[in-house]
């Protein structure tokens, strides 16, 4: 019995010996501790491999786009604090990616990333680094926001165009889908359609596409072949019962639109969106008989805004008071049947002629007054903003 003693001993000792060196290890982060499968993206090396690998060209070309681009994409987090019932302060965060446009610290991301009314904005490189950043200029309506870090020659996104995308192009988004910084999906466009956000605004030629977009991915860039940024990742199709998860189904602000707004953000802070100063009704073939109207479509001017550019240019509203179920509306006013030689249909047409304009443009506004057809040169003035 006693020479099996030391034996016993022993084999709990090597028992020991094993579990201590094999068992798995965890890293502490600020949100709590990090499952052993997850690596933190501070220990890879972007792009080399452990050993010499052999990529097809369509593989190099993912590995390509992906050193390029990845050090211009950033984590963004917003912290602000809400209050209970009983008025205690409850700490809330948001996060979402970003991208750098310039060597001076300006990153583009989207407004509902930011939109936690924060106390504080931070802003992770993919190196690591934090910056606090500060709001330049925001707008509600197209879901942007741009905000800048105290750094120097940052490394800019290449920007691209999308005017002219095709249904199947092959696109890449880069993100930080459930705070998984550097993530790298890749799909195709999936169609080029007007779609209407969670936020209830629509966005026109939105960018369909079934690369894989989860949460964090907001704020992100939509990636055309070359790297250039084409899109900004901004909602994604939920499952059935609104379950906030991808459901292949994503979409992206075209990065067009975006270009014309950054400058407004940039100087005044909100996106100078341009405006007749008119506040219209649709008419269709069923009013525009009933109205004895000249035409049988058009956009009826209810009312003209004193001092607006519709004013200044001689537009009239309504001035006979009649009601249209029981809404109150005011006869009498021009029927805008054009801008700019495009047929006026529907609100939606007015939009989308407003999105291809800036403020201080000049259109020509076609309208009947009664029977006869007339034309104005307007100058297209600010739209009132709205908190």
């Amino acid at each position: 019995m006693k020479s099996i003693r030391p034996l016993l001993f022993a084999m709990a000792l090597v028992g020991v010996f094993y579990w201590v060196t094999n068992r798995p290890v965890t890293r502490s982060t600020s949100g709590g501790s990090t499952p052993s499968w997850v690596t933190p993206p501070a220990d890879i090396e972007v792009g080399h491999a452990a050993a010499p690998v052999a990529l097809d060209s369509d593989e190099q070309n993912n590995v390509d786009v992906y050193r390029r681009v990845v050090p211009s994409v950033v984590n963004v987090t917003s912290k602000a604090v809400a209050w209970d019932f009983f008025y205690g302060p409850v700490p809330e965060e948001g996060q979402g990616s970003g991208f750098i446009i310039d060597k001076e610290g300006h990153i583009l991301t989207n407004f509902h990333v930011i939109s936690l009314n924060p106390r504080q904005i931070e802003v992770t490189l993919h190196d690591q680094k934090k910056y606090k950043a500060a709001v330049v200029g925001y707008d509600r309506t197209n879901d942007l926001a741009l905000l800048q870090i105290n750094a120097k020659d940052l490394p800019a996104i290449p920007i691209g165009d999308s005017a002219n995308l095709l249904v199947g192009q092959k696109v890449y988004a880069i993100g930080n889908p459930f705070g998984l910084n550097g993530t790298m999906t890749r799909g195709i466009i999936s169609s080029i359609r007007s779609v209407r956000s969670p936020s209830g605004a629509v966005i026109d030629k939105a960018i369909q596409t079934d690369a894989a977009i989860n949460p964090g991915n907001s704020g992100g860039p939509l990636l055309n072949s070359k790297g250039e940024v084409i899109g900004i990742n901004t909602f994604i199709a939920t499952g059935q019962g609104g379950v906030e998860q991808s459901a292949g189904v994503g979409f992206a602000i075209p990065i067009t639109s975006a270009k014309v707004f950054v400058e407004d953000l940039r100087q005044y802070g909100h996106v100078r969106r341009p405006s007749l100063g008119v506040r219209a009704l649709p008419i269709g073939p069923e009013l525009a008989d009933e109205m004895g109207l000249a035409a049988d479509s058009g956009l009826l001017i209810i009312y003209v805004t004193p001092g607006s550019s519709a004013e200044r240019a001689g537009l009239r509203g309504g001035n006979k008071r009649a009601y249209l179920g029981n809404m109150e509306i005011m006869l009498g006013g021009d029927l805008i049947v054009a801008i700019d030689d495009k047929e006026m249909r529907s609100l939606q047409d007015y939009n989308d002629m407003m999105n291809r304009h800036r403020t201080g443009d000049t259109v020509t506004v076609t309208v009947f007054r009664g029977k006869q057809k007339m034309t104005f040169k307007v100058v297209l003035g600010e739209a009132q903003q709205t908190a």
